[in-house]
């Protein structure tokens, strides 16, 4: 699958479907104990996946942002910015005209915008 290993292949491949299902984008730790939510987690670990084995999992996040829900967009962007800059820019400047909704958490807070909301609030201007 990835070639890091089987453990491992499996762990990323977990940490991808909690993505592709994601229904909120939190980066860091949520609430007043700052927890790490399970999608955080998995974020983390596809992250780390691409230092390893950057050309499988860049192969797995097209699928994510082709497959996956608002939320899951959300980070197979971000994560698309690590490895190849301009089809990053692409997914954010589709993404840019998508009115579907998400949650969104950012320390204690907790909010919904859109994918069209998130994007110009967040895509750096170029």
């Amino acid at each position: 699958m990835f070639g890091i290993g089987k453990k491992r292949d499996r762990e990323i491949e977990a940490a991808l479907d909690e993505l592709r299902q994601a229904d909120t984008v939190a980066f860091g730790g949520v609430g007043i104990a700052g927890t790490v939510l399970p999608v955080t987690e998995a974020y983390r670990r596809v992250e780390a996946a691409l230092a390893d084995d950057p050309e499988g999992v860049r192969e797995q996040l097209d699928r994510l942002l082709a497959k996956g829900t608002p939320a899951g967009r959300v980070y197979a962007a971000t994560l698309l910015e690590r490895v190849d800059p301009s089809a990053a820019w692409a997914a954010w400047t589709a993404l840019g005209g998508d009115p579907a909704e998400f949650g969104t958490f950012t320390g204690c807070v907790m909010g919904r915008t859109t994918l069209r909301e998130y994007v110009a609030e967040h895509l750096p201007r170029g």
